[in-house]
């Protein structure tokens, strides 16, 4: 049972609980700006939550539990203690007395095994002290936040009706009528949690505008077919041209990985238009020579591992640190994006390999720089070999993101299966969804994409639909909205 509830209502003899001590917070805060505002006296700190550490607070919290839920309320026969509080995946938050006694708690814990993102509050209970005042909304983004930094995506709570309304109060959306416990009626809620939406947003929505001065030019942002795709067909030819830069803080901090990042990112946006890579070109800048030189370690230590050439560039120094490249690859028939069609199936090709790149935890997966040139040139060959009606590399708009590009420049939105996504270990769902993950190829076709040869794994994960954006669907069956409307902007390809 998904359950947060009783903040406030008839109190145990000898105690008060009342709305105004829970909602308490925002009065707080309204005193302490006054103060400082009037040079007055400064307000009390608010409350402090933490995650129960020790045996002491466990067992006090649950004390409180039975007090409320048991004895009070009578919503359990003998014990409200369940298989939530035996999964050693729960985490238990309470805020804390000076003196070390337990003011309130609540348990966050993952719906599903193995942990895919969705995540579950419940038996949310305060203390009536004189020290409670603002408790229950603390405790109640805490737990919000522990859940995002932990990389969830979905995170639910059965409220009883007459608590809705603090719960909305503090953003959480009403997602319809729960269950009845012991003659009380539930609201289910839901955290709105927008990483997706946020990264989408920032690194691919405002392609649309910003490119509209080219998308008037006969040609401009690429043939029919193939408008703002991976790499750009090159007209009356069988070369396909694609083009890269790095992020100048990265090429500045870190030289030979932002070096490496440049090759391949451009062979992965080569690969999905199921090119064969022929050579690269670079334009390289750094304030000191023996910056730029750990630069170009990084571009040729890539291009040997590829066995793809550097034919030539730029290199300037005494200038701000800068990279970027351009690759050039054939193919008779190369693969678009917006080839996909509603009905669709959507397979996720990922190199699962590695680790999180030191420095970059949980935004870049490194599966590349452990690879033989052999596994490396065997995952770049994927797409031509199973010639899908279209194909994505995944970018730093991470795998979600990504699907909506497809997607939009399929004409059609996507449905994306949160449970049959691959995944390494060691990753959160919200990480990998959002991450640079190295090699991970989205592919759109009527059958799931076959088996790849080479050190990644295949599975189908989603399909294509008539509804645009990008939604999620959990085991339970419901869906989530993870990118509303299109990424880009540029439309249909």
């Amino acid at each position: 049972m998904l359950d947060i509830r009783d903040l406030t209502g008839p109190a145990l003899p000898g105690r008060t609980r009342t709305a105004e001590s829970v909602l308490g917070a925002e009065s707080v805060l309204g005193s302490a700006a006054a103060s400082i505002l009037a040079g007055g006296r400064r307000a009390e700190p608010g409350p402090v939550v933490r995650i129960a550490a020790d045996r002491r607070t466990v067992a006090a919290y649950r004390r409180l539990r039975h007090e409320e839920f048991v004895l009070r309320q009578g919503l359990f026969p003998g014990s409200d203690l369940d298989d939530v509080d035996a999964d050693p995946r729960t985490v238990l938050l309470v805020s804390l007395a000076p003196d070390g006694s337990v003011l309130g708690g609540v348990r966050i814990a993952p719906c599903a095994q193995p942990d895919i993102g969705w995540w579950a509050g419940s038996r949310l209970v305060v203390a009536d002290t004189a020290h409670s005042g603002g408790i229950g909304p603390a405790l109640i983004r805490s737990a919000c936040a522990h859940v995002e930094a932990r990389g969830v995506l979905r995170f639910d709570a059965g409220v009883q009706d007459r608590y809705a309304p603090l719960f909305t109060s503090l953003g959480w959306v009403d997602t319809g009528a729960g269950p009845v416990v012991a003659g009380r009626a539930h609201r289910r809620m839901r955290w709105p949690v927008d990483r997706i939406q946020r990264l989408a947003d920032s690194t691919k929505s405002l392609l649309s505008g910003l490119l509209s001065p080219f998308a008037g030019q006969p040609g401009g942002l690429g043939a029919t077919g193939f408008r703002g795709d991976d790499g750009a067909p090159v007209p009356g030819t069988d070369l396909i041209a694609a083009c890269d830069a790095i992020l100048p803080s990265m090429v500045e901090r870190d030289p030979e990985w932002a070096g490496w990042c440049s090759v391949l990112v451009n062979l992965g946006d080569l690969s999905a238009m199921g090119a064969d890579p022929v050579g690269l070109l670079d334009a390289v800048a750094a304030p000191t020579s023996s910056h730029l030189e750990r630069i170009v370690r990084g571009v040729a230590a890539a291009a040997a591992a590829w066995r793809v050439p550097v034919l030539g560039g730029h290199t300037q120094v005494g200038v701000p640190s800068a990279l970027s490249v351009t690759a050039l690859g054939r193919t008779p028939r190369p693969v678009p994006a917006g080839g996909g069609r509603v009905g669709h199936t959507l397979s996720l090709t990922a190199d699962l390999g590695g680790s999180w790149r030191p420095g970059y935890h949980e935004r870049q997966w490194d599966s590349s720089s452990g690879r033989t040139s052999d596994e490396l040139r065997l995952l770049a060959g994927h797409v031509a070999q199973i010639a899908p009606a279209a194909a994505k590399d995944v970018s730093m708009a991470g795998i979600v993101g990504t699907a909506g590009m497809l997607a939009e420049a399929s004409g059609t939105g996507a449905l994306l299966d949160v449970a049959a996504i691959p995944r390494p270990r060691g990753a959160s769902v919200g990480a990998w969804l959002t991450c640079f993950p190295g090699y991970a190829m989205l592919t759109a076709d009527r059958d799931p994409a076959p088996a790849p040869a080479g050190p990644a794994v295949s599975a189908a994960c989603g399909h294509l639909t008539d509804e645009p954006g990008v939604r999620l669907r959990w085991p339970d069956g419901e869906v989530t909205v993870a990118v509303a409307g299109t990424v880009t902007g540029l439309g249909p390809a």
